[in-house]
């Protein structure tokens, strides 16, 4: 069954100062109503222009946006019907009153003359998100889980049909942003709204998206299932951006075992398994990363280095010799960098 849409750009380009290599360029994208949509790119690739394309708070210079099939205005003075339903959540808090509190912020955006409609809004908002303890608190004192929670609960107060986040967790220390990552899965499930979530953390992404879109330089060079795009990455510059991988070139493959065609070889940390038997035991640890429950250990033989993941904790200090196995490897050629 197909997929109903909410959003869909057709050949959209936004330059500043006349720079193609800024903004985005002739992207065409559909976004399925009732899924999260992460984009993920490297700094300047152009996910943030993208996300105010699809907003309506910039005007592409060529191409179209489209909201449930018809052209999406440019949001002015004047708000459209079609910018109530796609509510926006910045990274800065620029639109909250950081003197008011959790309770007056959320009011904000009701009509102040049904006070017991207001009422009932704010309290729902408030437990919908699990803060109803901080009603009563200026914004401007809450830790940034908490700004961020009472930041989405005020985009959420009215029901929109799409939901924008730009760098959500961002600010968000890692205990709370488990719990916020759960709240917003689950009012997507129960509500239907849809999701665009822009990142630059990976796992932010493989663990929230039904569908990712990879931007590079303004343009969409991959995009699909979390999954599938980390098990079989396309491009290189895919892979470097969602898994803790090695980069290795041809010669340097060879020396960890892999006869390469293509030209570079990516290997994830996760794929290579490490021992210290002595058949073969020509590697050397050089770093061991703390992770917590796991090591993230650095090792290396004829100047070549690779990363790999470590469950057995303390088992291989720094300098112990130790001896490498590679499960998977993945392999692209120059002209897919």
């Amino acid at each position: 069954m197909t997929e109903e849409l909410i959003l869909e750009t057709i050949t959209v380009t936004k330059n500043f100062f006349g720079d193609k290599s800024s903004g985005v360029n002739n992207i065409t994208l559909f976004i399925p109503k009732g899924k999260i949509t992460g984009i993920v790119g490297e700094s300047g690739s152009g996910k943030t222009t993208l996300l105010k394309l699809l907003s309506g708070h910039i005007k592409p210079d060529a191409g179209d946006v489209f909201f449930h099939g018809k052209p999406l205005p440019v949001r002015g003075h004047n708000l459209q019907p079609e910018h109530a339903a796609i509510a926006v959540v910045s990274q800065d808090n620029s639109d909250m009153d950081m003197q008011a509190t959790v309770w007056d912020n959320l009011g904000r955006s009701l009509p102040a003359e049904d006070v017991n409609y207001k009422i009932q809004k704010i309290t729902q908002a408030l437990n919908l998100l699990g803060i109803d303890e901080l009603r009563e608190l200026p914004f401007g004192k809450l830790s940034g889980g908490e700004k961020q929670r009472v930041t989405i609960a005020r985009a959420l107060i009215n029901r929109p049909e799409v939901l924008m986040l730009d760098e959500p967790f961002n600010q968000v220390d890692a205990n709370y942003r488990e719990g916020l990552q759960h709240d917003i899965r689950q009012i997507v499930k129960e509500w239907g709204v849809t999701v665009i979530l822009v990142s630059h953390d990976p796992a932010e992404l493989l663990s929230m998206a039904d569908e990712l879109i990879v931007i590079k330089e303004g343009e969409i060079v991959e995009h699909g299932a979390p999954e599938k795009l980390y098990q079989s990455p396309k491009l290189l510059y895919t892979a470097n951006i969602l898994v803790s991988c090695s980069e290795l070139t041809a010669a340097e493959a060879r020396v960890c075992g892999i006869k390469s065609k293509r030209g570079t070889v990516v290997v994830y940390a996760e794929h290579v398994q490490v021992s210290s038997k002595p058949i073969g035991n020509k590697w050397q640890v050089k770093q061991v990363l703390y992770k917590g429950f796991y090591e993230e250990l650095i090792v290396e033989r004829d100047e070549v280095t690779l990363r790999v993941f470590n469950f057995a904790l303390n088992k291989f200090p720094v300098g112990s010799k130790v001896s490498i196995s590679i499960k998977k490897y993945h392999e692209f050629g120059k002209w897919l960098g």
